[in-house]
């Protein structure tokens, strides 16, 4: 049996997913990607019948996984970067100034973000330099708030993940097998304690790569709130 594609119907709607054939594979698994992705792993000799009817019998956990997934999917509105819109950072809401100068910088303060280009500004190079600097702020942002939150991991010997920040569009974070911890630049929009909350979640999986009870379990011990949290970071992104 090679790689295949196939088609999962679930009420209205059609899930595609992805058949990965190992000969070193015993059993069937069904894995659910935080980027919405189905991985289907299975043994090589599999009968393609017995995917299909695991599949069809797993569809409701399958449809639950991705609608929880599509809970973190950013959804901060397009922005035009020009004079007199409003930009997010850490929960607040920033007017945008533009100014010509002889040198770029961004500069936050008294409710206004002050993005001054050398010569002619245009949307494009306001969106290079704020892109920049909301990057250069989100990092200094994770990293500080990844310290504060590893003190439970770090005392049963787990080591501190290494952080990437990228712009993803369908996610806001992600913890890779090898302890990279990738975080969606745009969360530094969003109230710290909403970055919080994902940098916990990502924390719990060194514990539990998995959705399952017990890693709910550790997250609530270790965020109580994680449920407002979560609803405060939907709210505040659209």
């Amino acid at each position: 049996m090679s790689d295949s594609i196939g088609l999962l119907r679930y009420g209205s709607e059609s899930i595609k997913y992805v058949v990965l054939a190992s000969p070193r594979r015993k059993t069937l698994g069904i894995e659910v990607h935080p980027d919405l992705r189905v991985v289907v792993r299975a043994p090589a000799n599999c009968n393609p019948g017995a995917i299909d009817l695991r599949v069809r019998r797993r569809a409701k956990w399958i449809w639950r996984q991705l609608q929880h997934f599509r809970r973190f999917s950013p959804r901060t509105p397009p922005r035009h970067y020009v004079g007199g819109e409003t930009h997010l950072y850490l929960g607040r809401q920033y007017r945008l100034k533009v100014v010509s100068d002889d040198r770029n910088s961004v500069k936050l303060g008294g409710g206004i973000l002050v993005v001054t280009i050398a010569g002619k500004p245009t949307p494009d190079r306001v969106k290079v330099l704020l892109d920049a600097w909301y990057r250069g702020r989100a990092r200094s942002v994770f990293v500080s708030v990844l310290e504060q939150s590893f003190q439970y991991f770090c005392k049963r010997g787990h080591e501190v993940p290494r952080v990437m920040v990228r712009a993803m569009q369908r996610r806001w974070g992600s913890l890779s097998p090898s302890h990279v911890m990738t975080l969606n630049c745009n969360l530094v929009r969003a109230p710290k304690g909403c970055i919080e909350y994902v940098i916990v979640h990502e924390l719990c999986h060194l514990v539990h790569r998995h959705h399952r009870p017990a890693f709910y379990r550790l997250l609530t011990r270790l965020v109580p709130d994680w449920h407002r949290r979560k609803a405060r970071l939907e709210e505040a992104l659209l």
